[in-house]
């Protein structure tokens, strides 16, 4: 296998790690007791050794039974759980899709695990994780149980910035905030953004050596 074939593949470049975006809005900051209510998943691929979007995955979520529900979280976020408009299905069918689906990509693209890319990484990685729990699903939790790949901080370091809006000003990408806070859109902006910030630390020598 030649430079230029490896470069193609993510292994190489993360290590056999498969990082996918993900963004989640949720009815409160706490993992345990507050649910998911919508969460968008995007996977990347290697274009010639150039880090870029793939596919796309979105959901809106039903609460759990028995979780807390924030009134000032759902005024943030500006999600009504209360409609049937949502087209929101049950976070275990949520959550069987999303793994097959990143399972399959495990063993297409030969990485051993999926690792969470977000911007406030912990965040989104402490709601998936007590979601896997909560849905007894840990057999089948594709992605890596501590390893995350925080935006913010390469940000904080890259740029000078940690704010998603500021961050992607910085580095040249458009930003509409009345369109923030729908994990559709901050997934994909933080996808850009990661790609951005990977390809850019190429083109200045950082890797490949």
């Amino acid at each position: 296998m030649n430079n230029l074939s490896k470069l193609d593949l993510l292994p190489y470049r993360f290590r056999g790690f498969y990082p996918v975006v993900i963004d989640i809005e949720t009815s409160g900051f706490n993992s345990k007791d507050n649910a998911i209510l919508e969460i968008c998943l995007i996977t990347l691929k290697m274009d010639n050794g150039w880090l870029k979007k793939n596919k796309t995955l979105h959901f809106h979520v039903l609460p759990f039974k028995g979780s807390s529900i924030s009134q000032d979280a759902l005024a943030f976020n500006g999600i009504n759980i209360y409609t049937s408009l949502r087209g929101a299905i049950t976070e275990i069918e949520v959550f069987k899709i999303i793994f097959k689906k990143i399972t399959k990509d495990l063993k297409k693209n030969k990485c051993k695990k999926a690792v969470i890319v977000a911007h406030n990484a912990s965040f989104d990685h402490s709601f998936i994780m007590e979601a896997v729990k909560r849905n007894k699903m840990e057999k089948y939790n594709p992605f890596h149980s501590f390893v995350i790949f925080d935006t913010t901080s390469m940000c904080g370091l890259i740029l000078g910035q940690t704010v998603l809006a500021k961050s992607c000003h910085k580095i040249g990408i458009s930003f509409d905030s009345n369109q923030a806070h729908s994990a559709l859109y901050d997934a994909h902006c933080t996808a850009e953004l990661f790609c951005k910030l990977v390809n850019n630390w190429k083109t200045k020598g950082g890797w490949p050596p």
